[in-house]
């Protein structure tokens, strides 16, 4: 199975932890179809931790927690494909998943079947609980194994938080998209922090095999799990989703949607930034620091000879980010320019060919699409 997109869909951690349910995870999945998530691209609906009894039963299968899922997983799985879209749901590579419940570790198999059983669509491959005597890689990969032996298809994401350069080796075990950090928090700090522990890391994404960066925190608005109430301002949100489109990051929503403010919505179904981050050719940016590191530039190739231009202020105070076309290799001389609109607000530039600049307030950030012109 090929994946052809960074996956869009939404995951229960963020706002919920472990306060989930059945009617949780169907008035969710209700509210991404009324508010047009689904038609925007948002597909699966993935459940994380804590579905689980503590103990399997006598089959060694995994149980979902009847008081919380009365209807079981596959009456769920029904109820989410009966409106278009593709259900989800979480295991570990370890003995245990990172809240004490059991893991898949040499369960493997008997777990893949299981989650096939149900319709799952997705799985979240968590790295808790994993013995240091056993080699993530070799698991990672036996997971993937045991997937592709159901015969379903089925998205692997797998979760080791970035750690054994997983970047290098984990397009070789089958997986789909793979966490690259640790959790994100809803704080500007931590989109900022993990957008830059990627820079030297983003060109191991590509088509099949994602560079996940973790989930959105767009528009929690200090509610839930790993809410921080008034920390974020919308200028926040809007760079943080800037930043993972800009990459070709999987966008998983980490929000109660049905709280969800129109002004999210409209930011996280704007169609130019979901056009740059599942553009066809899947090409991660150019980054350029010549203003230093809190004034990013990144300048993205995209399909049909477009590119993406975005000015980033990661800064506290007021400041001026820009683009210097000599720095990517464009040079005046070249007799050729680009007509550059911004997705946010249409302004439009016309024919750059050297540099020009903006004043961005902060955190915020400046996006354009471009094409040559003459």
């Amino acid at each position: 199975m090929v994946i052809s997109t960074p996956p869009m869909g939404w995951n229960s951690w963020n706002t919920f932890g472990d306060n989930i349910s059945e009617d949780v995870i169907k008035t969710i999945a209700d509210a991404m179809v009324s508010k047009g998530l689904k038609d925007a691209g948002y597909e699966y609906v993935v459940i994380d931790d804590c579905w689980a009894l503590k103990e399997r039963d006598k089959d060694g299968k995994m149980v979902p927690n009847p008081d919380r899922f009365p209807n079981g997983m596959k009456a769920l799985s029904d109820y989410i494909h009966s409106l278009g879209m593709k259900f989800g749901i979480y295991s570990c590579a370890g003995l245990l998943t990172c809240a004490g419940f059991p893991g898949s570790f040499d369960h493997e198999f008997t777990d893949a079947q299981t989650f096939a059983d149900w319709g799952v669509d997705f799985l979240k491959y968590d790295f808790c609980f994993f013995p240091k005597t056993a080699v993530g890689r070799n698991y990672y990969n036996r997971m993937s194994m045991a997937l592709k032996a159901t015969g379903r298809d089925i998205v692997f994401s797998a979760c080791n938080w970035g750690l054994d350069e997983v970047e290098k080796w984990i397009r070789s075990t089958g997986a789909h998209l793979y966490r690259s950090t640790g959790d994100i928090g809803e704080r500007f700090s931590a989109a900022r922090s993990i957008s830059m522990s990627q820079w030297d890391k983003e060109k191991y994404s590509a088509t099949g095999c994602y560079n996940d960066m973790d989930m959105l925190f767009c528009g929690m608005d200090g509610i839930g799990n790993v809410g921080h109430p008034g920390l974020c301002t919308d200028i926040d949100y809007k760079t943080h989703f800037a930043l993972w489109c800009m990459v070709g990051a999987p966008l998983m929503l980490g929000n109660d949607v049905r709280r969800m403010r129109p002004e999210m919505v409209d930011l996280v179904t704007n169609k130019d930034l979901l056009r740059i981050d599942r553009d066809e050719e899947c090409r991660v940016p150019i980054i350029t620091k010549t203003k230093g590191e809190m004034h990013p530039t990144y300048f993205k190739h995209l399909s049909n000879n477009e590119f993406a231009i975005a000015l980033f202020n990661f800064a506290e105070d007021e400041g001026r980010s820009d683009f210097r076309p000599w720095d990517i290799g464009f040079p005046k001389t070249a007799g050729f320019k680009l007509d550059l609109r911004e997705v946010f607000t249409g302004e439009e530039i016309k024919g750059v060919d050297d540099y020009f600049s903006a004043e961005l307030a902060p955190h915020d950030c400046k996006v354009y699409l471009g094409k040559y012109s003459v």
